[in-house]
């Protein structure tokens, strides 16, 4: 083994490691980034959920109110 390997060995080692470092960190915003717009979905989901039931509440209190039925 020559002296050129103590460097040329730690050097890509040393490369590796920052490759590996910015692949790592774009595919944990990605994940981060994919989360967040899954709650936002599911969150508007919950709303227009919450906006039928209230639609079909207000339908069968309007059709209980006008043939004067009570539950």
């Amino acid at each position: 083994m020559t002296s050129a390997h103590f460097l040329f060995i730690p050097a890509v080692l040393m490369v590796g490691f920052f490759i590996g470092f910015l692949f790592a960190r774009q595919g944990a915003q990605d994940q981060v980034n994919r989360e967040l717009a899954r709650e936002k979905e599911r969150e508007q989901a919950r709303i227009r959920r919450a906006e039928r039931k209230a639609k079909r509440h207000a339908a069968q209190h309007d059709k209980t109110a006008s043939t004067g039925k009570d539950d």
